[in-house]
């Protein structure tokens, strides 16, 4: 299977809601920490990347275009910033944020994406770090407050899998 190392550029594809906002759709990629000895714990771990500028860090996100899903918006941007693929699960929700580089307004939608297959090469591999860390360390790092209320929730809902398994299970024959 040939993978394109190039990240999507561009704005003619982009997605407006009808207040004007720029639509947005990120992913929080996770796993459960893999022990010394194969084992894999109960521990999350959830993978940070650093900002193209280096002025911090987040989860991967971008603009949700004309010809996808958010789904494949979401899968699609965690390709290009963290060379993750994955299950890209249940919507976690969405929020009206102020980019504070850019001054205009966003809607953001998050995802989970169950991570099943990091990437030794990437489209964005020499402009982006990514690193894994625990929940409480990204809770930490993490510069957007929209990113870390979505991170809470895929908490909340990890440790509650089974009320969520059904909303999962709904939410894919709506997409």
């Amino acid at each position: 299977m040939a993978i394109c190392l190039v990240s999507r550029t561009g704005r003619q594809l982009q997605r407006y809601d009808h207040m004007g906002r720029r639509q947005v759709v990120g992913c929080i990629p996770y796993r459960y920490r893999i022990e010394d000895d194969g084992t894999i714990s109960d521990e999350l771990e959830v993978l940070i990347i650093t900002s193209q500028k280096g002025q911090g860090m987040m989860f991967p996100k971008g603009g949700w275009e004309l010809d996808e899903s958010k789904k494949e918006a979401a899968l699609r941007e965690s390709f290009e910033e963290a060379g993750v693929l994955g299950n890209v699960e249940c919507e976690l929700g969405k929020w009206n944020f102020l980019s504070k580089s850019q001054g205009t307004f966003y809607e953001g939608f998050m995802f989970p994406l169950l991570v099943k297959e990091q990437l030794e090469m990437w489209p964005e591999k020499d402009v982006r770090q990514r690193i894994w860390m625990t929940v409480e360390e990204a809770r930490e790092v993490c510069r957007h407050w929209w990113m870390k209320e979505a991170l809470d929730i895929l908490v909340e809902r990890l440790a509650s899998p089974l009320e969520h398994k059904v909303e999962d299970e709904l939410s894919s024959f709506q997409n």
